[in-house]
């Protein structure tokens, strides 16, 4: 019998990716209906003809590309602030000894399970406190560490060889040293995988901003796109036009990353 040039998985698989991916493809190809296609009953899958009307009417009528960099911002930093901080503090807690050590990560590790809206209330007041509310900071402080990127740095460099630390040492390395010339290296793809979770949360983030957040000029590309669909609840070649403006920058990051991604769901030691 000949064996199949795949996986037998790939026959339930390849199935399954296309009914998800196909929401995707109607909401691009949505984006560029005319509006007498969308509006038809029953509605068309494939449009007659394509335009960019919607893209058009999009960045007229709002400050989508503003909304847009003001996202692209507020997730740039989040993201440099988790590889550098979360990546730190989780490799205090895997190699580091110090009191305290195991007590303090499970009080880090417990605030995973307290529901961010019994916070909202706590923050916003620190926040107004502090000046930050209806500023773009609002918005990336809370994303500058979380309790779960320590925990999954943690657990990578738990996994990794302590003979190379030692080696390291041996050859005159201090702690920094070693951290950031044998360790983060390592860490390429639990960095990678951080990095998505983290672009993921801060992009897609719009309960946080609708309460921080009322000045329309730094809106995040979330928190505009919610507030033009409720003025313009009809004209859904520019929601849709909207929603593609804000998804493609992140299936693109998931794409670039996925090699890496997958890298740390495997990871499971050097081998030499």
């Amino acid at each position: 019998m000949r064996r199949l040039p795949f996986s037998p998985w790939h026959l339930l698989l390849m199935p399954l990716a296309l009914l998800f991916a196909l929401p995707l493809v109607q909401m691009v190809l949505t984006a560029f209906m005319p509006d007498g296609d969308i509006n038809r009953f029953p509605p068309r899958f494939i449009p007659t003809r394509l335009q960019l009307d919607g893209f058009i009417g999009l960045f007229n009528e709002s400050q989508a590309l503003r909304w847009l960099l003001n996202t692209v911002i507020v997730s740039a930093i989040a993201v440099i602030a988790h590889l550098v901080l979360c990546s730190m503090a989780g490799y205090g807690f895997a190699r580091l000894k110090f009191f305290g050590k195991n007590a303090g990560f499970l009080m880090i590790l417990a605030t995973i399970m307290i529901p961010a809206q019994l916070l909202m209330i706590p923050t916003y007041v620190m926040f107004t406190r502090l000046g930050l509310i209806d500023t773009l900071a609002a918005a990336f402080v809370p994303w500058l560490a979380s309790a779960f990127g320590i925990f999954l740095m943690r657990q990578f460099f738990l996994s990794l060889p302590a003979e190379l630390e030692d080696a390291a040492r041996i050859d005159g390395c201090n702690t920094f040293g070693v951290f950031w010339r044998v360790v983060l290296p390592l860490a390429k793809p639990a960095l990678a995988t951080l990095t998505v979770f983290t672009l993921l949360g801060s992009w897609n983030d719009l309960i946080w901003p609708l309460v921080a957040i009322s000045d329309e000029s730094i809106y995040t590309i979330q928190l505009g796109l919610a507030n033009f669909q409720g003025t313009r609840h009809t004209q859904w070649s520019l929601l849709m036009a909207g929603n593609v403006v804000a998804t493609m920058p992140l299936i693109i990051a998931f794409i670039v990353a996925q090699r890496q991604f997958v890298a740390t769901m495997t990871f499971s030691g050097l081998k030499g």
